[in-house]
């Protein structure tokens, strides 16, 4: 039983693969030897391995890990620093508490982290498959490339099988993907050759391992035949048999060479635009401590100096000399670095950690993002970028199943030119067996589809109707929709055979009930001999379908609302129902896939009957109609029909599939052999399938199209419209056609209604040549564009082949500067490669933070190309959410995630930053200051212990409690005032002017801190920890109450830390000083603080000194309130109003923003800052015919009078803008 397993050596070795292609033999003769002369020991077993750690490699390990951190090993090389006797600050044990406590904390998350993992790891290794005829129970560690394994029904496959057998007997097994990607619709897996574990002799040749899961070569070799196989014959690891009670075959890859284990990396790591900024900041810091060290290092050269002899207190080396002066300044210099290491904040980057953290909870918490109907609420799979939500400039969006529901709905069809629309409202709940007729009305070419005249069990004959049978069977065979019964061991909602007509929306991922199945029945009067009756519908079995796209099962119900129902599908025959109650079987010669390059689908079918072989296509019209056949004139105007009703549909928002039929006339096996070559080929194979695809799909006989309506969402237009309104462009990046695309852009209001039919120009781009000259005309065409007071944008329509000339290195940077002046884009026929290519060049060339949202695998790429990604969780799986960054369920979360949590994150985070720089130079520059009443010794006149429990106790809670729960305006006002986003997206809440202020005002601050103590005490005989004690404590009360400045709204939360860290300070003061006998001799803190707090003049000082402190800043916020107030402090006002108030201001704002932005004469700032201004569509198509194409021609808008002005808004004086005149 020798079975080899040979991995081609073309493909990318992935990481812990053998560096040369293996031949792996089966496991069973050689079961008995001992581990070393396995063949098969070179593969990594099946065991899983996610944690990082053991017991005895956490601490190295870790420790590596958390020094990758300059951070760290800059405080940890400050403290080796202090160990120097020549440079030492304080005592060298004390040095190394406060990077011990943050390696220590950081080790902890981490442990736990890991042992999480680890005991994932170890559930998996000890299940195992159970026992069955012959096969011998194993857990999944001990399995093997190269062993036969069985699984049973519901039970979870434990390695990546390729299946050889299967109990049902058309060889087919149910598996179920949901631990995977989320899908829970069941996929088909096929057998591919008969199978024997004792006689099975056939080699197994494959790809090496990858982590695309849908996509698999391979081929048997067997007696020199080669049977080609693909992902249909692969079982994976970590997905569920169903619907099968027993499925077996060889194990070809396992453990980490998994498709599952590929695919379960670690969440990928994105620094946002504030962490790199901030980085910025620290270098200055940096600079800055080096300038104070260097003075301090100078001062000291100069104080020694001015010694004409050497102090007795000067004590000299081992030697008995005296230290040089030079050679003492460097050592102070040492020092000072020491002494002034706090001016980089140690605990900032936890606190960021535990601030995202804390940011994170309240989004997924958020009750408005919930969604009631799927059971779920708000994902955030990336934990660092939570601020980059409140700096977006770009949104990129998928159209299908992210704008709209992806539920489809059978609208209109058109069969050999005639066309049949639905109606949506129709009567329900009669029977599909009524007779159809046909039923002229008023209403153009409005139809209802005619019986069809059949002759049970006997050939079509070919007349009148015989076409509509033909194209409702390629409705109902034509795809990959799977079928269940009522036998299913699976628990699912079953629907009865019977179903009404029309209105039919369905889901690929859930169970579609035919109880959603509405519309309209059949009505009008008997038509030639056939009639319907509710018996002849009746079936022995429930039916279930579950299809991979919406689409199909769109199609499926629409074809079994009109009689033709799919009763059974397996990889050798399908079955379907006819009106009549007949059943036809058609054996199934193959599957020609769907492919985003062809754009179709294919299945060749034997008739049951007439045993003619029969080619079903489905697919958009730009892949159909150009393969039709050498048409006769009739053919010719029923195309022609056909595709004005594609235009038309399309014109609706309908999504369009064309459906052609196709009788084999040149010898099919022939073909059959290429086929079977091109599907065992390793390399090149995709190239190959293709190619053999498009040699069967020529000469096709045009059946009809379908229209199938997809809805938009709930509030999908007053999402964008608040979008623009936040200064965010939107683009839409769509595979479908461009006046499908159109139409739902208007709809959702991307594109204004008021300029439908006013395109500027509609180019001729066949070449990268034609396209460069209309790229030159139009860009020399913008400036007409532009009022001279106001900027009016253009919104930019383009086509897939279009796209792809502009996204050519020598057009991109003519393309950017046309999407610069554009309001929209929208890109129709797009590829998943070229989605990705527009989102990293308008990135990486503009500068700007863009987002990608999408729900389907095709918006991978997408999502993965911007700095922030969303997936929704809708009708096309889960890949999309699972490469994402956050994750919603639908499109108008995005408004609140953006315009509320992303306001909120990216204001908190940067205000706290600022606040951890200003805090930290506040307080080191106490003990600067010191430095020159010391001879700059590098002495402190605080306590060691007290300078540790400053930044580690006494002030940490209050700025992460600011950095997660402050909020500047409430959630309800920034949806009614979108343009308070505007600040997040130019850095208004971090600039570097706001930084460097902050840093004077900390300079400031500590010299009040410092010298109104000092004078105070100036000339009395106190030691140095008594003159050190006030400072300390002023310096605290000033940080503590400069936060409460800053902080926008309170809370119990807010009171209880702001409070409860003063109380802490005393309290461990008190206790530190009545318990510290001798810490630090000769001088102690012995009851210092004690008779401190029993003198007066101790609590005025404090109360001096911190108001004098904060007195600029108290100052300056009131006159800018006053004078300049920003708009999110008139929001912040408003906010506060009683809510009747509240509603009446909100509304005037509203109503002179939409006046400024009408008019933008009235401001040339306003207009700039919040103009939505509607502007005329850009529309850059492919068209066939040279003759359309026209020189772009605009009409400026012309400005209003002032006098009109006045007549508008009497109070409201011409070009005044909005920051005077809203409040």
């Amino acid at each position: 039983a020798r079975t080899q397993v040979r991995t081609d050596p073309s493909e990318t070795s992935c990481p812990g693969s053998p560096p040369s292609p293996p031949t792996v033999v089966s496991n069973l003769p050689y079961e008995d030897q001992r581990p070393r002369n396995q063949p098969n020991r070179r593969y990594a077993g099946n065991a899983v391995k996610t944690n990082k750690y053991t017991l005895w490699s956490f601490l190295p390990i870790n420790l590596c890990e958390q020094f990758r951190r300059l951070a760290n090993i800059y405080f940890v090389g400050i403290a080796a620093l202090n160990f120097i006797p020549e440079v030492n600050a304080f005592q060298p044990q004390v040095a190394l508490i406060p990077i011990c406590v943050i390696l220590t904390l950081t080790a902890i998350k981490d442990a736990w982290e890991d042992f999480r993992r680890y005991q994932s790891d170890r559930d998996a290794c000890l299940s195992h498959p159970r026992s069955q005829h012959g096969f011998v129970e194993r857990r999944w560690k001990d399995i093997q490339v190269g062993d036969f394994v069985q699984v049973l029904a519901n039970d979870i496959i434990p390695a990546d099988i390729l299946l050889l057998h299967a109990s049902d007997p058309n060889g087919v097994c149910h598996m179920e993907t949901a631990n995977l990607d989320g899908e829970t619709n069941l996929k088909q897996r096929r057998v591919k050759s008969p199978f024997d574990p004792l006689s099975f002799n056939a080699t197994v040749i494959c790809e090496k391992p990858n982590n695309n899961l849908n996509h698999f070569k391979g081929f048997l070799e067997k007696d020199q035949i080669k049977i080609g196989f693909g992902i249909e014959s692969l079982l994976l690891r970590g997905c569920t048999v169903r619907n099968t009670a027993a499925a077996s075959g060889i194990v070809v890859y396992a453990g980490h060479d998994t498709k599952s284990m590929l695919n379960n990396n670690r969440p990928r790591y994105k620094r946002s635009r504030v962490e790199s900024k901030m980085n910025k900041e620290v270098l200055c810091c940096v600079f800055l401590l080096f300038c104070m060290c260097l003075i301090g290092a100078v001062g000291h050269v100069i104080w020694l100096k001015t010694f004409s002899s050497v102090p007795i207190y000067f004590i000299p080396d081992s030697d008995g000399n005296e230290t040089p002066s030079v050679v003492a300044g460097v050592y102070r210099f040492l020092t000072m670095i020491i002494l002034l290491q706090v001016i980089i904040p140690i605990s900032l980057y936890l606190s960021i950690e535990l601030v995202k953290m804390g940011q994170v909870f309240f989004i997924t918490q958020d009750i408005d993002l919930y969604d009631k109907e799927k059971d779920m609420r708000m994902q955030c799979r990336a934990l660092n970028i939570t601020e980059d939500l409140g700096q977006i400039q770009y949104v990129f969006s998928d159209k299908t199943g992210t704008l709209t529901e992806n539920k489809m709905v059978f609208r209109r069809c058109t069969i050999m030119g005639t066309e049949y629309p639905h109606t949506e409202n129709g009567e329900s709940g009669k029977w599909v067996g009524q007779l159809w007729s046909h039923q002229d009305t008023t209403v153009g070419r409005d139809n209802i589809l005619p019986c069809l005249p059949l002759r049970c069990g006997m050939h079509i004959t070919v007349y009148h109707g015989a076409t509509h049978l033909e194209f409702f069977l390629a409705l109902a065979i034509c795809n990959t929709v799977v079928v269940s019964t009522e036998t299913a061991q699976r628990q699912r909602v079953r629907d009865p055979v019977q179903s009404t007509l029309y209105d039919i929306p369905t889901s690929s991922s859930s169970v579609v009930s035919e109880d959603e199945v509405q519309g309209t029945p059949c009505k009008g009067h008997t038509r030639r001999r056939q009639t319907w009756t509710a018996s002849s519908l009746a079936g022995p079995k429930e039916v279930h379908y579950e299809a991979q796209s919406p689409d199909e099962a769109a199609l499926v119900h629409a074809a079994k609302a009109y009689g033709f129902t799919l009763l059974e599908r397996t990889p050798s025959h399908v079955s379907v129902r006819l009106p009549s109650g007949t059943t036809l079987t058609y054996e199934v010669l193959d599957v020609l896939t769907f492919d985003s390059v062809r754009s179709r689908m294919s299945i060749i079918v034997r008739h049951p009957h007439t045993k003619e072989i029969i080619l079903y296509t489905k697919g958009a019209d730009s892949g159909i109609m150009e393969r039709l056949s050498q048409m006769k004139s009739e053919s010719r105007v029923i195309a022609n029909k056909t595709q004005k009703h594609l235009d038309m549909y399309a014109n609706d928002g309908l999504r369009t599939l064309c459906f052609t039929r196709k009788v084999q006339e040149f010898n099919y096996y022939d073909w059959l052999v290429l086929r079977q070559g091109a599907m065992a080929a390793i390399d090149r194979k995709d190239e190959l399938v293709r190619k053999t695809a498009a040699d069967m799909e020529t000469n096709l006989t045009l059946l009809g199209a379908t229209g199938i309506e997809d809805r938009l969402q709930e509030n999908v237009p007053e999402t964008i419209q608040a979008l623009r309104e936040a200064g965010i462009q939107v683009c839409v990046l769509t595979g479908d056609k461009l006046e499908t695309a159109v139409n739902i852009a208007y709809s959702c209001k991307l594109l204004d209604h008021k300029l439908v039919g006013k395109p500027v120009c509609k180019p001729v781009c066949v070449s990268q040549e034609v396209c460069k000259n209309m790229l030159s005309g139009t860009l020399a065409q913008l400036p007409l564009y532009d009022t001279q007071e106001a900027k009016v944008s253009v919104g930019l329509v383009i086509d897939g082949r279009t796209l792809g000339l502009l996204l050519d290195s020598d057009l991109q940077e003519g393309f950017v500067q046309l999407c610069t002046h554009c309001r929209a884009i929208l890109c129709c026929r797009t590829t998943p490669l070229q989605k990705s290519r527009v989102v990293t060049l308008l990135r990486s060339k503009l500068g700007v933070m863009t987002l990608a949202i999408g729900d389907g695998a095709n918006d991978v790429n997408m999502i993965q190309a911007a700095d922030v990604g969303v997936g929704i969780s809708g009708q096309e799986g889960m890949q999309a959410v699972m490469a994402s960054d956050f994750a919603i369920s639908r499109f108008k979360h995005l408004k609140k995630l953006l315009l509320v949590h992303g306001h909120w994150c990216y204001n908190r985070l940067a205000n706290m930053i600022i606040y951890f720089f200003y805090k930290n130079v506040a307080y080191v520059n106490l003990l600067f200051w010191y430095q020159f009443f010391c001879g700059f010794s590098g002495t402190a006149m605080i306590d060691y212990w007290f300078m540790i429990f400053f930044n580690l106790f006494f002030t940490s809670a209050p700025p992460i409690m600011f950095g997660i729960m402050d909020r500047e305006v409430s959630a309800a006002v920034l949806l009614q005032l979108p343009e308070l986003y505007r600040r997040g997206q130019h850095e208004g809440g971090y600039r570097r002017s706001t930084f460097w202020i902050a840093i004077a005002d900390a300079f400031y601050q500590s010299l009040v801190c410092f010298f109104v103590p000092y004078w105070t005490y100036k000339g009395s005989d106190i030691d140095i920890f008594t003159l050190g004690t006030p400072m300390n404590t002023a310096s605290l009360f000033t940080i503590i109450f400069h936060l409460a400045i800053e902080i926008k709204s309170w809370t119990v939360v807010h009171w209880v830390i702001m409070v409860g860290s003063v109380v802490v300070y005393f309290v461990v003061t008190l206790a530190f000083c009545a318990m510290c006998v001798s810490c630090n001799p000769p001088s102690d803190p012995y009851w210092t603080m004690q008779e401190q707090m029993s003198d007066p003049m101790f609590y005025l000082v404090c109360i001096l000194t911190t108001v004098v402190a904060l007195l600029p800043r108290y100052t300056l916020h009131a006159l800018r309130g006053t004078l300049v107030p920003s708009d999110h402090l008139r929001a912040r006002q408003i906010d506060n109003m009683p809510p009747h108030h509240r509603d009446l201001w909100l509304q005037e704002w509203k109503k002179l923003k939409d006046l400024c932005a009408s008019y933008p004469s009235l401001s040339s700032s306003t207009a700039q800052r919040y103009s939505t201004a509607q502007s005329p569509s850009l529309t850059l198509v492919q068209d066939p015919s040279p003759a359309l194409a026209q020189s772009p021609s605009l009409t400026p808008v012309q400005d209003p009078s002032p006098s009109l002005v006045q007549s508008l808004n009497p109070k409201l004086a011409p070009n005044q803008g909005l920051n005077s005149a809203a409040l």
